[in-house]
């Protein structure tokens, strides 16, 4: 996936420190992320890219260097201000599948009626990562299935601009989950479309017996293989934090190494990321 690591960017006298007018995250600190896609996206980067690279990403993505972003099937191609008075390209790409993979899993989302109202309710269900999984044809990408470049000097990976369009990629996906399949090659139209017609197809009264059926079988999910080791408290980013706080601090932040007390009694927690 990526370069030998090398001496970093020279830092250029000309280089630019008043705010930039590029697009900038939400995010103000911390990681980033806020739905159950966008951060098991960015837990999967967390994994496989360098952290101080990923760090000083977020500092890029704040600060409004990331001045275009554009999202189309398997590519992502943004402009990003670096150190030099013309911005680098960046490039990043994984595979989009074609309309013989898309055929497949759009027939195996619409055989399970609760995934597919969600669906075309505009929801993403969780679930959904294992009905690809299930198709071998993985919702999001790893190591080996991201290529990533970008024109700047720096030749450690991922270089501070890459990380910055990924992290802004992730709070586009926030913004609207059909993204991550429209990336993967299926407009959100075309599959809201094909899962109307096969729902049209299926007379309401035969469904019913299978509504309210699990998408796939408790064994199953106990022998569920994993790609990349999810972390403790990853139920805490799955689900929407509640509005609770205890002494001023959000009880999710409390809540966190008990999560990793669980994976590990040994492990006395750390502080909140």
């Amino acid at each position: 996936m990526g370069h030998p690591r090398e001496p970093r960017e020279p830092h250029h006298p000309y280089e630019p420190h008043e705010p930039h007018e590029g697009l900038r995250a939400r995010s103000r600190r911390g990681t980033m992320g806020e739905r159950w896609w966008s951060r098991r996206f960015i837990d999967i980067l967390e994994t496989i890219c360098d952290k101080g690279r990923l760090s000083r990403g977020r500092t890029y993505a704040r600060s409004g260097r990331v001045l275009e972003l554009d999202i189309a099937p398997g590519h992502v191609a943004a402009r990003v201000q670096g150190s030099r008075p013309e911005p680098y390209g960046v490039d990043i790409r994984i595979e989009a599948y074609g309309d013989g993979d898309w055929e497949v899993l759009t027939e195996a989302l619409a055989a399970r009626a609760l995934y597919r109202a969600k669906l075309l309710a505009g929801e993403m269900p969780p679930e959904i990562e294992l009905v690809f999984g299930d198709c071998g044809l993985p919702l999001f990408p790893d190591e080996q299935g991201l290529e990533m470049e970008c024109s700047c000097p720096d030749w450690g990976f991922p270089c501070k601009h890459l990380s910055a369009v990924l992290y802004l990629l992730a709070e586009r996906f926030d913004d609207d989950p059909f993204l991550v399949l429209a990336w993967r090659g299926m407009p959100k139209q075309s599959l809201l479309d094909d899962l109307r017609e096969v729902s049209d197809d299926v007379p309401f009264g035969e469904r019913l017996s299978t509504f309210y059926e699990a998408g796939t079988s408790l064994a199953r999910l106990r022998h569920q293989p994993s790609r990349v080791s999810a972390p403790a408290d990853i139920l805490l980013r799955t689900l929407d934090p509640p509005a609770v706080k205890a002494r001023h601090i959000p009880i999710t932040d409390l809540l966190r190494p008990a999560y990793r007390r669980l994976i590990d009694p040994r492990n006395p927690g750390e502080p909140s990321p």
